[in-house]
């Protein structure tokens, strides 16, 4: 069934097409067959062959030279056209002639018929320029001249003169009608044009409205996060002291404040990436039970403080190694984990996993989140994923949050290919799901896969460092921490000076920078790779303020082998410098999460 109805459908087209182009393209032959019928009736069939062979020839000529008249966009066009159709319309004008002088009476009737639908058709081609019009008209003009004086003696004289006059005051209603549709159609088509300039002015507004937010975007990032870099960095090394029972409360303030406020930075940046429909999702190999469980571990500690119970729940039959973006996911039960334990005073929090295989390398994923808190009803659950909206936006509320986490997990849940759904009874918790479908690279898990892990918790030899970054708090701090850990150190305050450095002397690793003065980190990494000096390939690690994509990948072109965001996560930076210890391939295979 199928089949033949794609088979009628395509015929149907076929036959369609075909009509189409007969009767549009080459409607001036259908012309040329009628007339010569005509024409035959009146003059006999001799004639019309002749006369219908010469049009047919004449019509193929003046059809190519209107074509080329159109395509060679002269300004005068019209006029090109009027010169044509009226070098055509002499031929054309031979029919009546032949018709009226070899056909007696029927031949006249003939004569007149074929004389007014050559005016017809003259004037309907350009009722929008009456001159051309008349123009191209003139052939038929001077035969019914001639068509007047034969009769001008004659009893007839007076019954052509009255058909002429019919005739003619029905030609010039159409064309007087033409001219008015001709005019709507102009003035349409004029409005569509001013309303397409609108669109693409206002179109021009909003790109450049867009490029403003993204600078500002930018920006704010960058001088948020470079003194947030500092705070979190002291607060690091703080930690690595020996204080007192309440200083190390007091640091541990500090430390949970600057995280609640970096990740309010990050909602804000991901909401207005997902929104631009600038988030580009990564599709590489990940541990899937490995990431739940480091994820589920993350909030423990948080929920047990809460004296609640807590479990992470992993099905046995998942795969052990799945294809897509690891980060966007981990955000998703971050964002579940951080609203069930906030909303969630006494009882349980769990994560679960489940997977059903679909194919040998296919397989539904199915991630819940449930509590025993506070639950949502039935009219809060319709504003629950909206953006900026919270179920308690009193002045008495008892949590914070920008109202921003569940409106950027649904919308990439939807980017991955995945629904997250709700399900919520007031006063006895809730469960939110996630499921998708995700490529499945391998069932079982893989041998020695927690080997870099590993590898970047161990002692990591004394290495030489360049230290380019040119807000001095945040220099200073990168010196205590590199110090402590026993690494050799240098600094510099711009790109330049790294230069200058890096020709007299050789570094295990170089961490960049990328906003500076005199010279940029960008600019100075690709110097740094066009030469042939004795750090030409040493390991270079971006600094940037800058959380965007593309901030990233402009780094990596240039020639960078890791990127961090600051602030600065000392045991991303331990990881980072790990992999350097370890060579080139290794800093690569750790390139994203050391972003």
């Amino acid at each position: 069934m199928p089949e033949e109805y794609s088979s009628g459908a395509t015929g149907r087209g076929a036959r369609q097409t075909l009509t189409t182009f007969l009767v549009t393209q080459n409607l001036r032959y259908w012309l040329v067959l009628s007339w010569s019928f005509g024409l035959a009736y009146a003059a006999g069939w001799r004639l019309a062959a002749l006369w219908g062979g010469a049009a047919a020839v004449a019509a193929v000529i003046g059809s190519e030279a209107e074509r080329r008249a159109i395509r060679s966009g002269a300004r005068n066009v019209d006029a090109l056209l009027a010169v044509s159709v009226a070098g055509g319309s002499a031929l054309w004008a031979i029919a009546p002639l032949l018709a009226w002088s070899h056909g007696g009476e029927s031949g006249r009737l003939i004569a007149v018929s074929l004389l007014m639908a050559g005016f017809l058709a003259v004037l309907m081609r350009f009722s929008h320029r009456l001159g051309h019009a008349a123009f191209a008209a003139s052939p038929y003009a001077a035969v019914a001249v001639w068509f007047a004086l034969s009769l001008h003696d004659r009893s007839e004289f007076w019954t052509f003169a009255l058909c002429i006059v019919i005739l003619a005051g029905a030609i010039a209603a159409n064309v007087l009608s033409g001219r008015v549709h001709y005019g709507q159609i102009q003035r349409y088509q004029d409005k569509q044009a001013r309303l397409i300039g609108e669109l693409e002015e206002a179109r021009d507004v909003a790109d450049a409205a867009n490029a403003a937010k993204s600078a500002f975007l930018a920006m704010i990032s960058h001088e948020l996060r470079t003194p947030m870099n500092g705070v979190l960095g002291a607060a690091q090394l703080l930690d690595s002291d020996a204080l007192t029972p309440a200083q190390r409360r007091y640091v541990e303030i500090i430390r949970t404040s600057g995280d609640s406020l970096l990740t309010l930075l990050n909602d804000i940046l991901d909401f207005a990436k997902i929104e631009a429909g600038r988030v580009d999702l990564e599709a590489i190999e990940f541990d899937l039970p490995d990431l739940a469980e480091r994820v589920g571990a993350v909030w423990s500690a948080r929920a047990e403080s809460k004296g609640l119970d807590y479990a992470v729940e992993i099905d046995a039959g998942a795969p052990a190694l799945a294809v897509g973006d690891p980060t966007r996911l981990a955000q998703v039960m971050h964002n579940l984990l951080s609203n069930a334990t906030k909303f969630t005073d006494q009882g349980r929090v769990a994560l679960s996993l489940r997977s059903e295989r679909l194919a040998a390398d296919r397989a539904r994923i199915t991630i819940a989140v449930s509590d025993t808190g506070l639950g949502i009803s039935p009219e809060d659950r319709a504003r629950l994923f909206q953006p900026f909206s919270q179920l308690d936006s009193s002045s008495t509320r008892r949590f914070g949050g920008t109202g921003l986490g569940l409106a950027i997990s649904r919308r990439l849940a939807e980017l991955i290919g995945g629904v997250l759904d709700v399900e919520s009874e007031p006063g006895r918790g809730s469960t939110f799901t996630l499921t998708f479908e995700t490529e499945v690279a391998s069932w079982t898990a893989v041998a020695g896969a927690a080997a870099p892990a590993a590898a970047a918790e161990a002692p990591i030899a004394p290495m030489r460092v360049l230290v380019v970054e040119d807000h001095a708090i945040n220099r200073q701090i990168l010196q205590l921490w590199l110090a402590a850990e026993g690494h050799v150190l240098a600094c510099a305050e711009n790109g330049q000076v790294a230069l200058d450095l890096c020709a007299g002397q050789a570094f295990d690793i170089i961490l960049m920078d990328v906003n500076m003065p005199v010279m940029d980190g960008l600019s100075a990494v690709r110097r740094l790779r066009q030469g042939d000096g004795v750090n030409a390939r040493t390991t270079v690690v971006m600094l940037s303020a800058s959380a965007r994509a593309e901030d990233h990948e402009a780094g990596y072109q240039a020639g960078a082998n890791a990127y961090l965001t600051k602030p600065i996560d000392f045991a991303a930076l331990r990881a980072a410098l790990a992999a350097a210890a370890a060579g080139q391939d290794a800093i690569a295979e750790g390139r994203t999460s050391a972003a």
